[in-house]
């Protein structure tokens, strides 16, 4: 039995220790703005609350895309002409939810069911696994409309594909379909379009019956990874090692091994 929890143009729906959070403005593609933003990051904090009983979480797009990007037609109170100062409202809205998906303390699949654009890029690119529709394609537009990129992209896709193809994608802003992004590394699956987040829900129900807490341990030793030297990288695992030591899921999972058994995490 599934429930649903609304927040600011975002949704969660509860699929046993599933949570699936969708960006929920389909009528502009789920474009961004800062009260989507506070949606996003309200989402996530119901569903690492320990009373949720959450184990892993998807994101994805209602309707058919992920999201299109800034929202440039809206006229209210968050029209993106009337925002002063980007760099604050960056600071402010929008970078507390990078920050807290990175740090998330579950595992984060991002099933990409459509056009994935500017901030939106960035936010499947923070998910450990990025899976995407055949229809689904990725794209950059700053530079057409006169920014930078944002989100982390450049930091991000020079990691992902290397400095050389990460000012390729920011530069030119051309669109990268699934199948090519597969093809560099950007996305780790691509599946027909109507089958997309049944494949991410199969994934995220056996990861959801991995040990947790191990997993946002693993989670962390990665992010690390991209800028630790590896003598720092050394120490970082040996901490990291410590405690989950301590967890109660590595006995568990050892006395399954000698019991030849499913681990109960």
């Amino acid at each position: 039995m599934s429930t649903l929890s609304e927040f600011d143009d975002v949704t969660v729906e509860s699929r046993g220790r599933l949570a699936i959070v969708r960006l929920n403005d389909p009528k502009t593609l789920n474009a961004i703005s800062p009260r989507m933003m506070g949606g996003l990051l309200a989402a996530l904090g119901h569903v690492e609350s320990e009373s949720s009983g959450f184990r892993c979480v998807i994101l994805t797009g209602t309707g058919r895309g992920f999201c299109s990007g800034a929202n440039l037609t809206t006229t209210g109170p968050d029209d993106i002409l009337k925002q002063g100062d980007f760099g604050e409202v960056l600071r402010e809205r929008y970078y507390p939810v990078l920050r807290r998906m990175r740090d998330f303390p579950m595992p984060l699949i991002a099933a990409v069911n459509g056009p994935a654009m500017g901030f939106g890029w960035s936010l499947a690119l923070v998910g450990d696994v990025v899976m995407a529709g055949r229809g689904a394609f990725f794209q950059l537009t700053f530079s057409r409309i006169g920014l930078v990129p944002d989100g982390g992209a450049a930091w991000l896709l020079s990691r992902f594909v290397g400095f050389a193809r990460a000012k390729e994608l920011v530069l030119l802003a051309e669109r990268v379909p699934a199948d090519k992004a597969l093809q560099w590394g950007l996305v780790n699956q691509v599946h027909d379009d109507d089958k997309l987040l049944d494949a991410a829900c199969a994934l995220g129900g056996e990861l959801s019956a991995r040990p947790t807490r191990t997993l946002a341990l693993t989670r962390r030793a990665c992010w690390a990874s991209l800028d630790n030297s590896f003598d720092g990288q050394l120490e970082l695992e040996a901490g990291l090692q410590a405690e989950a030591g301590r967890i109660g899921d590595f006995v568990e999972g050892v006395m399954a091994f000698r019991e030849k058994r499913e681990p109960r995490f």
